[in-house]
């Protein structure tokens, strides 16, 4: 591996700021301190036009190159929110909140595109314009939705997109991504089923909802198995199943089941909601309940642009080495909102390796400081690639 000899002086400062953001947590949309600490940094560095606001609490900076004879001007994303989740990793800069912290690689993200932006503000080497996007709320909420409906393409210029990923237990300095679909598209779905309460030792005088809900939960799983061509990708998990029964000898008069879907092309999300709406419906009915259902498509199939996937590819090679490079890696049944973007414009995202570690999301979960140089040096050679200075 190859780390770009722009980043080398600032991987300190680098690390410094990565294990800051890591100590300080934020949700959602609600990453003011965060959004304010990068606001600093970019204007500490010189970029050349800093804008706060974009979809929310999005930060937005664009940098110039030497020479401005291209048109094109690419954007480069990082994400900046944490996790609902109380930290267990013991690290001296561990979260200082509690019940918040960064078990996704967010902070990562964000240093190392502060990093990357501090480079090139440093040298201009290259021709057009790289805007930084640091976008609040990917975990919950769709930042990526929101900045691009605030008019982040539009307002910036911006052709072509690119984001990156941290990947566990992929080696530090090896990068993977493919062509087309990436990771799956999330759908969730809220249901109430209704009933008829009463004693449980006198069920043949209630509508029973637990025996209809207990089949709902088992019968979605048939949608997988026997509705979606096998060799087609569906998850559908029931993530919770609540009652209103507080009692051992009370039939409940309602469940709510919560739960969400996965796909990775629209042929078989269509497929699956219409058959999650019509099972759901048909067994409750067969169990004499009712059903309300509230389906919502939530994030789309995040899907790279096959000639930017290729760009991508060879600047992640250029990086790492051809053998270091996952250019065909299967997709990932999780969901990312930068599948707004790459709606929006044509681009890429990657993945890169984040060493032995706990799993996203998980309480013990590090972002791994060796990685900065990785990733910096991946953005640093991008803008080399696609905004040449002759």
């Amino acid at each position: 591996m190859l780390t770009d000899t722009r980043i080398e002086p600032y991987l300190p400062q680098i690390m410094d700021w990565r294990q800051q953001i890591h100590s300080n947590p934020e949700l959602g949309f609600d990453v003011h301190e965060t959004a304010a600490f990068v606001v600093a940094k970019l204007q500490e560095f010189g970029v050349d036009e800093v804008v706060e606001g974009i979809g929310g609490t999005g930060v937005v900076g664009v940098i110039e190159g030497q020479s401005n004879s291209s048109e094109l001007c690419i954007g480069l994303r990082a994400d900046m929110d944490a996790l609902p989740i109380h930290e267990q990793t013991g690290l001296a800069y561990a979260s200082k909140t509690q019940g918040k912290m960064h078990a996704c690689g967010h902070d990562g993200h964000t240093a190392m595109l502060l990093g990357a932006a501090k480079a090139l503000c440093e040298s201009r080497r290259f021709n057009g314009k790289a805007v930084v996007i640091f976008q609040p709320a990917e975990e919950m909420g769709g930042g990526g939705r929101a900045m691009v409906q605030d008019g982040l393409m539009e307002r910036f210029d911006i052709q072509k997109v690119f984001g990156m990923h941290n990947m566990p237990n992929m080696p530090v300095g090896e990068f993977g991504l493919c062509p087309g679909p990436i990771m799956a598209s999330a759908d969730v779905f809220d249901v109430t089923v209704q009933g008829k309460g009463g004693h449980a030792a006198m069920p043949h005088q209630c509508v029973d909802t637990t025996v209809a809900a207990a089949h709902i939960v088992t019968a979605l799983q048939s949608i997988a198995a026997r509705n979606v061509d096998p060799l087609k990708s569906a998850v559908i998990s029931v993530t919770s199943l609540h009652t209103d029964g507080e009692s051992y000898n009370v039939l409940p008069q309602s469940v709510a089941i919560r739960g969400t879907v996965r796909t990775l092309s629209n042929d078989i999300q269509d497929l699956v909601e219409d058959a999650v709406h019509r099972v759901i419906n048909n067994t409750a009915s067969a169990y004499g309940a009712e059903a309300q259902i509230n389906y919502k498509r939530d994030y789309p199939v995040t899907c790279n642009h096959v000639e930017e996937t290729h760009i991508a590819g060879n600047v992640a090679t250029d990086v790492a080495g051809e053998d270091k490079v996952q250019r065909s890696m299967l997709p990932l049944m999780g969901a990312e909102d930068f599948s707004f973007m790459l709606n929006a414009r044509p681009g890429a995202f990657i993945f890169v390796g984040n060493g032995e570690s706990a799993a996203l999301h998980h309480p013990q979960y590090n972002f791994n400081d060796d990685v900065l140089a990785v990733g910096c040096s991946y953005w640093l050679r991008l803008v080399d690639s696609m905004l040449p200075l002759n």
